[in-house]
């Protein structure tokens, strides 16, 4: 649905599923490209840079030379030079805490930050803030959940509210099978509602994508962790909740189709068309507790975020780890949760400062390969 447009977009992470996705976007709205950054995924970083001839790329130093021979007059630059580059819209969506670097440097130049990037929040999120409020930045969240909540919050004050409710669809083992420990890469990559990475999508299964969130929505709202609870809703219909101290709540609903809430973070506070705007309504909405027996990962964010400090920056990263051994078949899916348990009760002391995080990153990841015998 093309719309004449001059806004400017950065994509961070412009060829995994949300960049991917943040593109399609981009085609509806006609808007300029000026940025890309990515991986290792040459032929889709290619096929990109042909169709949206942007400003300024970053790529995997591997797949350089070859994008130099490619596209003699492209001009390469780190990951932070392109996040900085002159835009409306910077686009958070490099996974992990790989993507920490691009958000920052985002933030520092007072860019309008569309942050997928979770982990970020999560880590750093009082750091964020502080660099927002010195640059002038604005932070909006793209995650369905987080977009949801946003919504929702739109012109209410916040001394109402009583809590945040993030709805998780439970992946692809909410019933079954009875035993976790036999979960293999192929079964936890069989997400029954949204395509996604592999990583995002193990985390999921694992419900520790949620857990992620919880810590997200406590950072990102700047709300006591108390006031955010999970609740598991199979038709993931329903993105998100809020109760105020009255008793009403306030739910935002659609398709789950992650261009929704990408196009918000890009066009906020307008709403524009979109190809997915009459949809079918589902004929059955659920919604149950979520078994923290059966997904310990889960409890074990709510844990770090009471622990605070580094705890989430820790735990992120024995994750990190633990999930790709699982993905390369070092180590079964019921160890993720042991591994991250381990590692979570070795939190270093110390203070939130962007030195700190960096330095119990490294530890935690040099601890889960410890455990796992790396």
């Amino acid at each position: 649905m093309p719309e004449s447009s001059t806004k400017r977009i950065v994509v961070l992470g412009s060829t995994g599923s949300i960049g991917t996705q943040t593109l399609d976007v981009c085609r509806w709205r006609s808007y300029r490209v000026v940025g890309l950054a990515a991986g290792k995924n040459l032929e889709a970083l290619c096929e990109q840079i042909l169709e949206f001839r942007p400003e300024v790329v970053a790529a995997d130093p591997s797949i350089q030379p070859e994008l130099r021979q490619r596209f003699p007059d492209l001009k390469l630059a780190p990951i932070e030079e392109v996040a900085a580059h002159p835009s409306d819209v910077v686009v958070g969506a490099v996974p992990g805490l790989a993507g920490l670097s691009g958000v920052r440097s985002a933030v520092r130049a007072g860019r309008r930050l569309a942050l997928a990037n979770k982990e970020s929040m999560v880590v750093a999120g009082p750091l964020l803030w502080a660099e927002a409020e010195a640059s002038g930045a604005e932070i909006l969240p793209v995650d369905s959940e987080h977009s949801a909540l946003f919504q929702s919050l739109v012109g209410e004050p916040f001394g109402g509210v009583a809590e945040l409710i993030l709805t998780a669809s439970g992946g692809p083992f909410l019933h079954e099978p009875a035993d976790l420990c036999g979960v293999t890469p192929q079964m936890a990559l069989n997400h029954p509602r949204w395509r996604m990475g592999p990583k995002v999508t193990v985390d999921s299964s694992t419900l520790f994508n949620k857990g992620l969130e919880v810590l997200e929505a406590k950072e990102f709202f700047r709300l006591p962790l108390e006031k955010v609870k999970v609740v598991i809703h199979p038709q993931s219909y329903v993105h998100s909740l809020v109760r105020f101290q009255d008793g009403n709540l306030k739910a935002q609903l659609g398709p789950t189709d992650m261009r929704l809430p990408i196009q918000y973070a890009l066009t906020y506070p307008e709403r524009l068309p979109t190809p997915l705007c009459d949809l079918p309504i589902p004929e059955r909405l659920e919604f149950y507790p979520p078994d923290l027996m059966r997904f310990p990962a889960l409890a074990l964010a709510y844990e770090a975020g009471r622990i605070g400090g580094l705890a989430p920056a820790v735990l992120n990263a024995a994750d990190e780890v633990a999930v790709e051994a699982f993905l390369k078949g070092r180590i079964g899916y019921c160890d993720i949760a042991r591994i991250l348990e381990k590692v979570l009760y070795q939190t270093p002391e110390g203070t939130l400062t962007w030195e700190n995080i960096e330095q119990a990153d490294r530890e935690a990841r040099r601890l889960a390969l410890e455990l796992m015998g790396a």
